[in-house]
């Protein structure tokens, strides 16, 4: 009988080496350059296209894992790399992630390929959910979907706003809303193929951090799709409406799905931000001398330095019990995705503050990383569920009360 163990497997470790090495070789050369020029780093998604750490079929060897932790593996390393660099390569999974909460089996097949085109060219996938008035609050979302039943089509109409890969990419999952009355329960998502007339992402949003990371509002006018590109298909959600407006419950929500799958993945990207500023500043506190001896042999250096290590590994054992738990259909009882989200994202702005403060005057100029990463960290208590968010999602499931 086998006993307890953390190692991970020798495909894991395999893993974890790949995607280091290319962060190390690939990513973390072209950093500075791409963040800089806050574009799309085509030219690196090419070469994770060509190695295959850019495809469909990576992506679904990493979901495939049993233990649910290959894919944040994966995301920790990347983003070790660079964040805006790893945003470019992974906002496509976030994409998928929604096609494959709501979608078919045929849609799968179908459609999720299509988000990454292939080495020769490849392409992008984004997943619009938030709005300039519904962010975390995505009862409030306005944007429409509207059956034409004498041509078989879905008519999308509204804003999205913060959309990674945003009018850029080649698919663009759309969550909309098609009763109203019924709020969150009454949205579903619908695949938007490449070239549909109406929808347009024209306006680029230049951010803080994640700058190779292509972000934009998406809108749509009257734009058509065939009735096949609703996700799951319309007979099961004329089942799922009915039911709601019967007063009995339903499945999880077309955005609330992706969210649940997508948290401890996106706190895995977090972690590896908050790794690679502790890193970098335990390798600078070893060899920067001050009053005639290394930093770190400063208490005030040394134990902050301890302090983030073993936040690093306490947060990546909450990540990766919440992966597991999703992977295997363990029910979030106390809200350990959120939990695995919450300290992530904090720990990643903590450690790269902290980070630049041991590095003093350096680690506030671009000539150091730190900077770079710090400002790559503040995302990570915003987007996909602010950190209020995160604890209102925990406190109810504590509690099993309806907590405001």
């Amino acid at each position: 009988m086998s006993g307890f163990s953390l190692d991970l497997t020798e495909e894991q470790s395999d893993l974890r080496d790949w995607v280091h090495g290319f962060a190390e070789e690939v990513v973390r050369p072209a950093a500075a350059e791409w963040d800089e020029r806050e574009e799309t780093p085509w030219p690196i998604i090419q070469e994770a296209s060509k190695i295959g750490l850019y495809s469909f079929e990576t992506l679904a060897e990493l979901f495939g894992d049993p233990t649910g932790i290959s894919l944040q593996i994966a995301n920790e390393e990347l983003f070790w790399g660079d964040a805006g660099i790893g945003m470019a390569l992974f906002g496509t999974s976030l994409a998928v992630a929604g096609i494959f909460a709501s979608g078919s089996p045929d849609q799968l097949v179908e459609w999720i390929p299509q988000c990454f085109g292939d080495e020769a060219d490849p392409k992008v996938a984004a997943f619009c959910v938030s709005e300039p008035q519904a962010g975390s609050d995505v009862s409030a979302m306005r944007t429409r979907a509207r059956y034409d039943e004498a041509k078989d089509e879905w008519v999308l109409s509204g804003q999205k706003a913060w959309i990674t890969n945003g009018g850029i990419a080649n698919i663009h999952v759309v969550v909309a809303s098609v009763d109203p009355e019924l709020g969150a329960r009454g949205q579903a998502a619908f695949i938007v193929p490449p070239n549909t007339p109406g929808l347009v992402g024209n306006r680029k949003i230049k951010k803080l951090g994640l700058r190779a990371s292509h972000t934009a509002d998406v809108f749509l006018d009257d734009v058509r799709v065939p009735g096949s590109c609703l996700l799951g298909g319309k007979e099961k959600l004329d089942a799922r409406l009915a039911r709601i407006r019967e007063g009995k419950s339903s499945q999880s929500q077309a955005a609330m799905a992706t969210f649940e799958v997508s948290r401890p993945t996106v706190g895995a990207q977090a972690l590896g931000i908050a790794r690679a500023a502790y890193e970098y500043a335990l390798e600078y506190a070893g060899t920067r001398e001050a009053f005639g001896r290394p930093i770190i042999e400063n208490q005030a250096i040394a134990f902050t330095l301890a302090d983030i290590k073993t936040e690093i590994d306490a947060v990546r054992l909450l990540i990766w019990r919440a992966a597991w738990m999703a992977r295997n259909e363990k029910q979030f009882t106390s809200g350990e995705g959120s939990m695995s989200k919450l300290r992530a994202g904090e720990l990643a702005v903590s450690a790269t503050e902290k980070a630049i403060q041991i590095l003093g005057g350096a680690g506030y100029s671009r000539e150091h990383p730190v900077e770079r990463m710090y400002r790559d960290s503040k995302i990570y208590t915003i987007f996909e569920g602010t950190s209020e968010i995160q604890r209102l999602v925990i406190a109810r499931a504590i509690s099993g009360r309806h907590i405001r």
